[in-house]
């Protein structure tokens, strides 16, 4: 069995390091890196997935914030040799709802070309303990993207709905949802237990909490 991983909104799959350390040795991890220099949409990113994706033997696709859209909308394709999806802080619509929204696809452009602080990664991604290590990476890894791929891909967040799809997936669903998540609101798993899909949810701890988790069953 392989596990396919997609990233977050940086692309390079870098941030994977360490989950992947932290894996049993026996499971074939595969990653997935989007273009740094290109600004894809999330329909083009599907056919980059198509061809970067290893369907000749079983896999389970893992996919984490900026991916869990792409990732709904391959797995509604019925691909070859797929046995399940897991959505790790995701949405199946735009995270942002209202006049938020309208001021993110505004000012996008904008905050994407200023560097990120370090306190920005704790307050809204990482948590308030977490180590200078983890921050210098995630850091490191958004920097590395250009600024005009950065703002397309906070634009395609703010535009996406993919809820239709997820509705159309035959294979196990897995969603991953933290308690108290800054970016991703109870709206999202609103969004995914209303589809009428079977998924397992999942709430696990924030960053700054004691790591137990809660499942319930849609």
């Amino acid at each position: 069995m392989r596990l396919v991983l997609l990233p977050g909104l940086d692309g390079t799959a870098k941030l994977f390091t360490p989950f992947i350390k932290a894996l049993p040795e026996h499971i074939d991890v595969v990653t997935i890196a989007f273009p740094t220099d290109r600004d894809l949409s999330y329909s083009e990113l599907q056919r980059h997935l198509g061809f970067a994706c290893p369907c000749v033997e079983p896999f389970v696709l893992l996919a984490e914030s900026f991916s869990t859209p792409l990732a709904v909308q391959f797995a509604a394709t019925a691909p070859v040799n797929m046995c399940g999806v897991v959505l790790c802080a995701g949405f199946v619509a735009s995270p942002v709802r209202g006049w938020r929204r309208v001021m993110g696809e505004l000012f996008a452009p904008l905050l994407v070309r200023l560097p990120l602080p370090g306190f920005a990664v704790r307050l809204w991604l990482l948590g308030r303990s977490a180590p200078a290590n983890l921050v210098a990476a995630v850091r490191a890894a958004v920097s590395s993207v250009r600024p005009r791929v950065l703002s397309a891909r906070l634009k395609a967040v703010l535009t996406c709905d993919v809820r239709l799809n997820l509705g159309k997936i035959a294979v196990p669903i897995l969603y991953i949802t933290a308690k108290n998540d800054r970016l991703i609101e109870a709206i999202c798993v609103r969004d995914v237990q209303q589809s009428g899909a079977q998924i397992d949810v999942v709430w696990v701890e924030g960053p700054s909490s004691n790591g137990s988790l809660t499942k319930s069953r849609k």
